[in-house]
């Protein structure tokens, strides 16, 4: 576990010195800091100081940026002028009174595969799923234009309806991304400028939800990271990630904040955070990055069960569940939560059930890839009857791939080739058709 306290003392000069743009200082940083000629070494963040331009740095002592919600807008380096924020957020569940936008991208997917589809009543089903809410995954910089098209097709359906609306984004592009993963698809290294790689990523995200402040984002942070933070520090590409990972999460924490988008903070699921060994260190690593970005009321809480099959509430515990007593993800969050609220961390979550409509059909609860037989589970609501859930989301669009089972692939995992696992299954992020038509015809309720 860490500390955030003030940022590490420096000492001593070093010969050595970092490039303009280059890191200079945070927690946990081992090289040079001070800046090349022309540069300043400015803290972004408690785990990241920067060389960005300006006087010589002629000793040691970073320079401080003067807001804790310093925002930058997109440019090559990450180093543009903070917007100022004039976000206020609102009392109570941010979904209330908000129609949510349907994505585009994933009705278009759904059309095409309803098209592919004979059975009359089967096809009518899928094509159903067009107008469910689902999460747009921005898990690559290519595709944050997107977000801006998204954005003002909703912000002009509000202009003509009346009716408020809401765009669902996951912020999902670390460098090393999936760290504890047997292969990642992640498109940033760390060896490879990857952090100020990020800080660009999400200053563009920033760019894009500037234009429409009124409407209202909802946004998750990077699936599966902080997770791997609590239980796979003995993973090296995870204990080599660590510093960064943290570093970016506040980073992105305080930018969107400072655009007035909602954030739930992913926080894997019960089967994996939920062991009585892991959920108090997982509250004390929640709480952390919860003051990192500043406590700012628009980190509204924690995001459970992304891309997972766990109910909400199961009828029984799943033999796989044996010696947890958080078997379903509201154990999870009944326990988990007032341990956040005692520290400080006042978490509402909302709990992915896109394809929790079928129990009991792992083999071990950390098989996640193309679980077979799986079916859409209860559709997005705000009646969860758990005053700690604000929503019941769809966060993974049901039909695409969580990845393949070829393994000549350079992105295979083994885990997608486990006996659970359906197969053959084209590459992740892709369209799975036969996995599809099973999860339309095993939805639970019914479509």
């Amino acid at each position: 576990m860490f500390k955030y306290a003030a940022l590490l003392a420096f000492v001593s000069v070093v010969t050595a010195q970092s490039q303009l743009y280059g890191q200079c200082g945070g927690i946990g940083w081992t090289g040079s800091t001070t800046c090349v000629a022309g540069a300043t070494c400015t803290v972004l963040n408690d785990y990241y100081s920067q060389c960005l331009p300006g006087a010589a740095s002629s000793s040691s002592t970073p320079t401080t940026v003067s807001s804790s919600h310093s925002t930058t807008t997109a440019s090559s380096t990450g180093t543009s002028s903070a917007p100022t924020s004039t976000a206020t957020p609102a009392a109570g569940n941010p979904f209330e009174g908000y129609t949510i936008y349907l994505s585009p991208y994933y009705a278009n997917e759904i059309a095409l595969a309803a098209g592919n589809i004979t059975d009359s009543t089967l096809k009518a089903k899928a094509a159903s799923i067009a107008n469910i809410p689902t999460f747009t995954w921005l898990d690559t910089v290519a595709k944050v234009p997107d977000l801006g098209t998204y954005l003002a097709d909703a912000d002009s359906i509000q202009k003509s309806t009346g009716q408020k609306q809401l765009v669902q984004i996951v912020v999902y592009d670390l460098p090393d991304r999936d760290c504890a993963a047997k292969a990642s698809n992640g498109e940033f290294s760390i060896a490879d400028n990857g952090q100020a790689n990020y800080f660009n990523y999400m200053d563009q995200i920033v760019a894009q939800i500037q234009k429409y402040p009124d409407v209202r984002v909802v946004a998750v942070i990077e699936p599966d990271s902080l997770a791997n933070l609590v239980t796979n520090l003995n993973v090296q590409k995870c204990a080599n990630a660590e510093t960064t990972y943290k570093a970016c999460v506040t980073y992105a924490l305080k930018q969107l904040s400072s655009v007035g988008v909602y954030q739930y903070m992913d926080a894997g699921h019960a089967g994996w955070l939920g062991w009585p060994a892991n959920i108090s260190p997982a509250a004390t690593l929640f709480t952390q990055m919860y003051q990192a970005g500043g406590s700012s009321p628009f980190i509204r809480g924690l995001a459970t069960n992304v891309a997972n099959y766990n109910a909400l509430t199961a009828a029984s515990p799943d033999p796989i569940t044996q010696g947890n007593p958080n078997y379903d993800e509201s154990h999870y969050i009944n326990a988990l939560a007032p341990m956040l609220a005692s520290s400080g961390f006042p978490a509402q979550f909302i709990v992915d059930q896109g394809r929790s409509g079928v129990q009991n059909i792992r083999q071990q609860w950390g098989d996640w890839c193309n679980i077979k037989g799986a079916g859409f589970g209860t559709r997005p609501t705000t009646n969860t009857g758990n005053s700690y859930i604000d929503s019941i989301v769809w966060v993974k669009p049901g039909g695409e791939c969580d990845g393949t089972s070829n393994s000549s692939s350079p992105r295979y995992d083994s885990t997608c080739s486990l006996s659970d696992a359906d197969q053959p299954a084209p590459e992740a992020g892709t369209w799975f058709q036969e996995y599809f038509q099973t999860l339309v015809s095993k939805a639970s309720p019914s479509l």
